[in-house]
């Protein structure tokens, strides 16, 4: 688990997440053949930049303490094997990448908000986590779409 020692090496960690998001997404769009699929991970693309400017923001104004909520959780990426990023990836794969992508930095801002000790570091980690399950969701909610009511 990585060790922080203030607030702004938490932001930094959260800031460069957002930017990993970013161009983790932005690379599959780039690497998809499928028009809506390019779409669909240039919309996520944005939303994690908008993470990271409200992160930039929290960093320069000095106010981290962001109301929690609870987001429904479909549980789909439970029973879905594990796919890799190509050029010819179908929407289904390109779904599925995406959802445990964003599962797993729920995942991490989680097991961070638990190791917390100061409630504002724990409130901002949970946020974070809320907002990356909100992700998980939206993606999960167009799986069942588009995919689970197709077949």
């Amino acid at each position: 688990m990585k060790e922080f020692t203030s607030i702004n090496d938490i932001l930094d960690f959260a800031i460069g997440e957002e930017q990993a998001a970013v161009d983790f997404y932005l690379q599959l769009a780039a690497q998809s053949k499928n028009q809506q699929t390019k779409k669909v991970f240039h919309e996520y693309a944005e939303e994690e930049m908008r993470h990271k400017a409200n992160l930039l923001n929290v960093k320069e104004q000095g106010h981290f303490l962001l109301p929690v909520e609870k987001v429904r959780d479909l549980k789909i990426t439970e029973y879905l094997v594990d796919v890799r990023p190509s050029a010819n990836m179908s929407y289904q794969d390109a779904l599925i990448l995406a959802m445990k992508k964003e599962k797993a930095a729920f995942r991490m801002y989680s097991a961070l908000a638990a190791n917390a000790e100061d409630a504002s570091v724990k409130a901002l980690f949970l946020n974070l986590a809320m907002e990356e399950s909100k992700h998980k969701l939206a993606f999960e909610i167009e799986y069942d779409d588009y995919i689970l009511k197709e077949n």
